[in-house]
């Protein structure tokens, strides 16, 4: 699986963006040039093109479609990758269609979300946790890869 560009919507000026899933540095609109969010599905054939050689840091999370936690836990990540625009990229990889991707990070659980910075661990979380937990969790692993 090769993951295709997504057309997303900008929150600023409401213009449509063809949003590649692996670029240096990260997508901006065409119209108003303001940071754009950044989606991506990957599987085993595109990930280290998509997330390991990603110049922002990658927010990796490994679901499944039958898995209940992870369905309720996408529309949180989903909404810290808008906020996070220009900041960060979401990668979003079906554990069940990328064996590699999930053995590579140990994913004996789901979902299981990783933090990468140039292809290297910087932080990880197993399990389901609402918002409160997980923004804290990100914003400091994205200060800990910031400081190093």
């Amino acid at each position: 699986m090769t993951a295709e560009p997504k057309v997303v919507t900008c929150p600023n000026c409401g213009k449509r963006n063809r949003v590649a899933p692996a670029a240096k540095g990260a997508p901006r609109c065409g119209n108003c040039r303001q940071a754009l969010p950044w989606v991506v599905d990957a599987g085993d054939d595109d990930f280290a093109e998509v997330a390991d050689q990603a110049t922002v840091p990658v927010l990796v999370d490994l679901w499944a479609p039958w898995c209940g936690p992870c369905r309720m836990v996408s529309p949180v990540l989903e909404q810290m990758a808008a906020e996070k625009a220009g900041e960060l990229k979401l990668v979003k990889v079906n554990a069940d269609d990328a064996p590699s991707v999930s053995r590579r990070f140990e994913a004996q659980a789901i979902p299981t979300l990783v933090v990468l910075r140039n292809g290297q661990v910087i932080a990880r979380q197993v399990g389901a946790a609402p918002a409160a937990v997980l923004r804290p969790w990100l914003d400091e692993a994205l200060a800990k890869q910031e400081a190093s």
